[in-house]
C-alpha cells in the first residue's frame, strides 16, 4: 500500500518531520511509505498551470500514485503553513480534475503548545473534504510533543499505541475508500 507523507514543517529540526521517523516503524508492514520535500515547489499561479514546472509534475505523479496520503502539519498562527495549503492547490488544478477527489486522506500535526496543531488539522481537514478527498476523521491526535516522547526523543508507550491505532485506522479507511 503506497502511502505518500506531506509535511508541513520545512525547518531542520522540525517537530513534524521526527513525527513521520517515529511513526515509521507502527505502521502496517504492508506500507510503503514515500514523501516529497513540497519546499521545492514553486507558488502556485494560473499563469504557469498551462506549462507546469517538472517539480510540480513530479508532484502530481507522487500524489496520483499513492493510495493514500497523511498529511503532518505544525500550527502556525493557528492554521497551516502556507507551503502546506500550496501543496494542497497544486493538487487541486486544473479545475475539475484535482488529484484530491476521493483520494483517501488522514492528518496528524506536532505542536510545542498545549492544543497540539488543533487549529491547523481542522483547517486542513476542512480544505481536502471541499477539495473531495475521503478525510479520515476518527481517531483524531492532537500531540504536544513535548509531553509524548522521552528524553532520548523516542515516544513514551501510551503515544505508540495511539499511533499505531491510527495507522491500523488509517489503512482500513484506504481500503473502503479505494473500492469507491
Amino acid at each position: 500500500m503506497k502511502i505518500l507523507v506531506i509535511i508541513g514543517g520545512l525547518s531542520k529540526n522540525s517537530i513534524n518531520k521526527k513525527l513521520f521517523e517515529l511513526i515509521k516503524p507502527l505502521a502496517p508492514k504492508d506500507f510503503e511509505f514515500d514523501s516529497y520535500d513540497i519546499s521545492l515547489l514553486p507558488f502556485y499561479s494560473q499563469d504557469i498551470e498551462a506549462d507546469l514546472p517538472n517539480v510540480v509534475i513530479e508532484f502530481k505523479k507522487k500524489v496520483s500514485a499513492s493510495d493514500g496520503v497523511i498529511f503532518i502539519t505544525p500550527e502556525y498562527n493557528r492554521s497551516m503553513p502556507g507551503v502546506l495549503k500550496n501543496a494542497v492547490d497544486w493538487c487541486s488544478r486544473p479545475y475539475g480534475a484535482g488529484l484530491w477527489n476521493k483520494k483517501p486522506s488522514a492528518v496528524l500535526g506536532a505542536s510545542l503548545g498545549p492544543i497540539g496543531a488543533f487549529a491547523a488539522q481542522t483547517d486542513l481537514k476542512k480544505i481536502l473534504s471541499f477539495l473531495g478527498s475521503f478525510v479520515m476523521y476518527q481517531p483524531e491526535v492532537y500531540l504536544n510533543f513535548a509531553s509524548y516522547v522521552d528524553s532520548k526523543g523516542e515516544f513514551l508507550e501510551p503515544t505508540k499505541t495511539l499511533y499505531e491505532k491510527f495507522l491500523t485506522s488509517f489503512k482500513e479507511h484506504v481500503l473502503r475508500n479505494k473500492a469507491i
